[in-house]
């Protein structure tokens, strides 16, 4: 049985492709390279992993996204049997959300032998409603044979609405039986474990590829070390 972990919002600029990355390194780092897709049309960033392999899916046709072109996303992972990961832009989200559900997609995956997870990623500041709004929405539409991963992402602000945080939230306690983990991204924007983060992840390097570089000092190592501790601890919790 494959995993089919595919990053799910609305809001563009959360980090969608940031969390696509992890997950395919994190994978990797047990021993099998994911199967790695990127389905957006605009940016590409994960594409741009190189290290991953990621194969670009063209979805566009005549300027207009084609929803037969995911058909061929399902064909391709229909008889997977490594874990596949999938990253998707703002820009064809609603195309993708549609297709999934009205050709009821995780049931057919799930006949398969595989499992849908849906990953979603909640910001704070001006985007924290959005997102929380986006997530309630696939929550419930989103049919059971999909299960739900929440990745909180404190870069923009503190993920909090009028004093509550996510786990307090109307959002959360309505759709907490389709969590199955929630991954708390580490609060990054300062000088020293934000700016070497951001580095890396401009330079579209892996995380084992940064480590790797002659030019990194020990300290900005050592930070890199932590982060990636951080967040595969949380991953192997969350048994992705």
């Amino acid at each position: 049985m494959a995993k089919i972990n595919m990053i799910l919002q609305g809001k563009g600029g959360v980090g969608k492709s940031f969390v696509a990355a992890c997950i395919a390194q994190y994978k990797a780092s047990k021993g099998k390279m994911p199967r790695n897709f990127d389905l957006d049309p605009v940016n590409l960033t994960f594409f741009g992993y190189k290290a991953l392999r990621v194969q670009k899916l063209d979805i566009m046709e005549s300027d207009e996204i084609n929803p037969r072109s995911f058909d061929k996303l399902i064909e391709q992972i229909a008889s997977e049997k490594n874990d596949v990961v999938i990253d998707n832009g703002a820009s064809a989200f609603v195309a993708l959300s549609h297709y999934l559900i009205s050709n009821h997609v995780p049931a057919l995956l799930h006949s398969l032998g595989h499992e849908l997870i849906v990953h979603t990623v909640i910001t704070g500041g001006q985007a924290l409603l959005d997102t929380v709004s986006g997530f309630a929405q696939l929550a419930s539409q989103f049919p059971p044979e999909a299960r739900f991963i929440v990745w909180l992402n404190p870069y923009w602000g503190p993920i909090e609405h009028e004093g509550k945080g996510f786990e307090e939230m109307k959002a959360y306690s309505t759709n907490k039986a389709r969590v199955s983990a929630i991954v708390q991204i580490p609060m990054l924007k300062n000088e020293t474990f934000g700016r070497d983060l951001s580095e890396m992840l401009q330079s579209r390097l892996t995380f084992d590829e940064a480590l790797k570089q002659d030019s990194m000092t020990i300290m900005a190592r050592q930070r890199l070390k932590i982060i990636q501790s951080q967040l595969y601890g949380q991953m192997e919790i969350a048994g992705i």
